[in-house]
């Protein structure tokens, strides 16, 4: 069963103009109770080997565990609603309480809801 902060492997494409696409990790963001409930669809954003340094704001970095092998970046401003036909079978890996947290402080920031901290 898929959680809310878990990282799935998921097909993006076919995918448009400047959207991340290929078959690749991403990070869960759906509420929990939303994914219980049998959401045919999952807010999920995908993640990158590659840093920007421009793009800082709107990337979280996360480190290598369980079956994420690689130094990744959660590229939130690429979230995406993602049919539950996109997702292979198997989890990756699974972010902290506490990574949670600051992603959703950080895309609370992104989405103007409060004002980033210096």
């Amino acid at each position: 069963m898929m959680r809310r902060g878990e990282i799935w492997v998921a097909r993006l494409n076919p995918n448009t103009g400047s959207e991340i696409g290929k078959v690749r990790p991403v990070l869960i963001l759906l509420a929990q109770r939303y994914i219980d409930a049998g959401s045919p669809v999952i807010l999920a954003a995908p993640l990158t080997t590659q840093y920007w340094p421009g793009m800082a704001a709107l990337r979280y970095q996360v480190s290598p565990r369980e079956r994420l092998l690689k130094d990744s970046f959660v590229v939130l401003e690429q979230m995406r609603a993602l049919d539950r036909g996109r997702f292979g079978d198997t989890r990756l890996a699974e972010l902290t309480v506490d990574e949670m947290w600051d992603i959703d402080r950080q895309m609370m920031v992104m989405f103007g809801m409060i004002i980033p901290s210096h």
